[in-house]
């Protein structure tokens, strides 16, 4: 009975601790802390401000109508500005808004809010401020997917406008586009305007690209340019779409 009194009285306390810490541990593991925390609230309430929640909701509502001004703002500057695009550009033209993008294809792909039964077909040419965005690769009856031209597998034929020298350009998954050249002396220089070629046999000619912005004459296996697209391809909220025969040329 001593030896049980005495290894109690060395031991005992170290257990009680231990299996209380235990006993936390479990309580903390099953609430998730939320005895934890509704005791520190329990603590912490006289020290902290009241809290009106006519005023708290208020506030909120009040957040929220500020950002809808802010929304509605937005969408009517877009508005102003597809209104002037279409403006510039001759009939036919079907205005069509991004409603899907993949974070995984942003610069591959982009689905349109037209389709079949707006007339859209594939092989369309869509187009955006700033030039050509891509071609309509596919279609239902009221969405097409656009086949980007910053898409890596995209190939475009191009010439300069200035020289008219022609070559092949390529996406890069970026805003900008690989220019290939036909000729092993073209007559480039940075800040030539790009435009599709007649060569190319999904685009007609005359549609503008980009700009170059850098060059490489001693590229291999033939001389290279650096295109800077000019549709802001990652920040396309709509497009218009045309006919293959009907796509135009940006007017100024």
């Amino acid at each position: 009975m001593n030896r049980l009194r005495q290894w109690w009285m060395h031991y005992g306390l170290g257990l009680l601790l231990s299996a209380l810490a235990l006993g936390v541990a479990l309580g903390l593991r099953q609430t998730q802390g939320s005895l934890l925390v509704e005791l520190y609230s329990w603590i912490t309430t006289p020290a902290r401000p009241p809290v009106d929640p006519a005023v708290v909701l208020n506030q909120a509502a009040t957040r929220e109508l500020q950002a809808l001004v802010a929304e509605l703002q937005y969408q009517n500057r877009e508005l102003k500005q597809l209104l002037q695009f279409t403006e510039q550009m001759p009939q036919g033209g079907i205005p069509a808004a991004v409603v899907g993008r993949s974070a995984d294809h942003w610069w591959q792909q982009l689905t349109l809010s037209r389709g079949s039964q707006q007339g859209v077909k594939v092989g369309d040419v869509v187009m955006a401020p700033g030039g050509l965005i891509g071609r309509v690769e596919s279609v239902t009856p009221n969405t097409s997917r656009v086949l980007l031209i910053s898409d890596p597998t995209s190939r475009v034929g191009v010439m300069l406008s200035r020289s008219r020298h022609m070559g092949v350009m390529r996406g890069t998954g970026t805003q900008n586009a690989i220019l290939e050249f036909f000729d092993k002396d073209p007559k480039v220089e940075v800040g030539d305007v790009v435009v599709t070629s007649g060569l190319s046999s999904f685009y007609p000619a005359g549609v503008v690209v980009g700009t170059i912005r850098a060059v490489n004459l001693d590229a291999s296996p033939a001389p290279q340019a650096t295109i800077e697209l000019s549709a802001p391809l990652g920040l396309l909220e709509w497009g218009l779409i045309y006919s293959y025969a009907q796509a135009p040329t940006p007017q100024p």
